[in-house]
């Protein structure tokens, strides 16, 4: 990819190498996994992102060329259990995953963040070995106070990506993208250290995330180059597909 600056607009294969194609069904038709996968090998998209029951077919057809990031942990719920989620963490990079997904999952509680999501996000590391780590806070549900706090937190303890949404229960706004691009500033500014962000939640058409990364670029303008953002989408690809 080219080195880019604010203002530029991306082509769509630019685009296509920051998508995490997503299948997230357990209950699929017959053929819907085999063509998922057929199509993010004639696309090549940055990873696929996928439940870890259907890691071991993405590594028949797939091989070793593209990422796979398995969700676990609750989809679209989180688990409060560290113990269940070391042990789905585990259990998907013995499998094969590249990369973890998981939900950090909100408190209505007025003390959220506080040590239960720290021994969570801390148990995700560890349980990780290293593997990329993306965390999914939920900001539809979060006030402006949480979602800062619950990204500061994120990146205090070293995971590589801070995700919005899962899209499941709200969209990413415009307001969420520009609140955890800034948080990835402040963090490289105050302790050296660059980290990634993820959007998702009903991002579909190149228009709207353009005007995303826009905001994103504003804050923190070598993200991209950088290879540390990521835009997760089960529709972008064919959309782009259809407007070339």
């Amino acid at each position: 990819m080219k080195n880019l600056t604010i203002g530029d607009f991306l082509e769509n294969e630019e685009i296509i190498k920051l998508i995490d194609f997503t299948l997230l069904k357990h209950e699929k038709k017959d053929d819907e996994l085999e063509k998922f996968l057929l199509k993010a090998k004639k696309f090549r998209p940055k990873a696929i992102c996928i439940f870890p029951e259907d890691i071991p077919s993405a590594k028949e057809i797939l091989g070793s060329s593209i990422p796979i990031a398995a969700v676990v942990g609750g989809f679209p719920k989180g688990s409060s259990n560290c113990e269940e989620i070391v042990k789905e963490i585990r259990t998907a990079i013995e499998l094969g995953a590249d990369e973890i997904d998981i939900v950090l999952e909100p408190r209505e509680e007025e003390d959220y963040p506080n040590e239960l999501e720290l021994e969570k996000l801390v148990a995700m590391r560890e349980a990780s070995e290293g593997k990329i780590l993306k965390v999914i806070i939920e900001t539809p549900l979060l006030t402006e106070r949480k979602v800062r706090a619950v990204t500061r937190m994120s990146l205090a303890v070293g995971v590589d990506f801070v995700k919005t949404c899962t899209g499941k229960r709200g969209e990413c706004k415009e307001i969420d993208a520009d609140i955890l691009s800034y948080e990835l500033m402040r963090h490289e500014l105050t302790f050296g250290e660059c980290l990634g962000m993820k959007i998702s939640g009903g991002i579909s058409d190149k228009v709207k995330l353009m005007r995303f990364i826009e905001l994103i670029r504003k804050n923190d303008s070598e993200i991209i180059n950088g290879k540390r953002l990521r835009v997760g989408s089960s529709s972008l690809i064919e959309n782009l597909i259809t407007i070339e």
